[in-house]
């Protein structure tokens, strides 16, 4: 028995000395991109302030900070932001590489489309955050300047509020549209099925709507925005599912008729 342990020391040994190394190299990329995007700040920055400059009339619109380390930390905000997007294939890739040599071939293939899918529709989600729904809600949020009773009410942002904003909807978006890749993950791994999820389709819809509600600002048109395209990514999983769930039972039928 002690002889068996001491022999199942040294694999262990390799495999935590070789977690350690791809994980030093996820720290030396995303330390690279951070030490790059902090010289870049200014241009980042102004790139995410767009949608709020989109928002105001032409030509008026300011963001504030009231503590006078307000503005440092947000530029470190804006580079660590950066850096774990640009940096985050060279994570991806690292832990694949990791996790890879203990696949089969045949889980592997299975497993690629969901690898490449993700940062795909990560993308997408960003995408229509920053494109779409913040130019939209921070207009709405505008709206509300004007005269209010004999007195002048102007929005005024803080810098770091906003960028924390910023930040909640670009993440919140992107990792919601990731429902797809884990609703097909939690198939072909056997834990639902295409049924199940057709089944309980009304509390799915029902959740979706209460996470939109959790995660986006306080306004319906925001929540709307994310609600609607989940509900659409989970009509259309369900869809792939149907063809992947045809493909393999023709696989399974071919393989039966070639063994009889």
């Amino acid at each position: 028995m002690i002889s068996d342990i001491d022999e199942t020391q040294a694999p262990l040994l390799d495999h935590l000395l070789e977690l350690r190394t791809r994980l030093l190299r996820c720290v030396y990329a995303l330390a690279v991109a951070f030490l790059v995007c902090f010289l870049f700040r200014n241009q980042i920055l102004a790139i995410l302030v767009q949608p709020l400059v989109q928002a105001f009339p032409a030509g008026q619109g300011k963001l504030i900070y009231t503590k006078l380390y307000s503005a440092f930390f947000v530029d470190l905000k804006v580079s660590l932001f950066a850096a774990f997007l640009i940096s985050f294939p060279v994570i991806a890739n690292q832990l694949w590489a990791f996790i890879a040599p203990g696949l089969y071939a045949k889980e592997k293939k299975a497993f690629l489309p969901f690898l490449i899918a993700t940062p795909i529709l990560f993308s997408m989600g960003a995408s229509l955050a920053y494109f779409v729904v913040m130019p939209t809600a921070f207009r709405w949020f505008i709206g509300f300047q004007g005269d209010r009773g004999g007195l002048q009410l102007e929005a005024l942002p803080g810098i770091e509020e906003y960028l924390n904003l910023v930040m909640q909807f670009i993440f919140a978006f992107g990792i919601s549209f990731l429902l797809p890749v884990l609703l097909m993950l939690l198939n072909r791994a056997g834990i639902v099925t295409r049924a199940q999820l057709v089944a309980a389709r009304r509390y799915v819809i029902v959740g979706i709507t209460a996470l939109a509600a959790v995660i986006t600002p306080p306004d319906v048109l925001s929540q709307l925005m994310l609600a609607i395209p989940l509900m659409i990514l989970f009509e259309g999983t369900l869809v792939v599912m149907r063809f992947a769930e045809n493909k393999d039972a023709e696989e399974k039928a071919k393989a039966e008729a070639a063994g009889a």
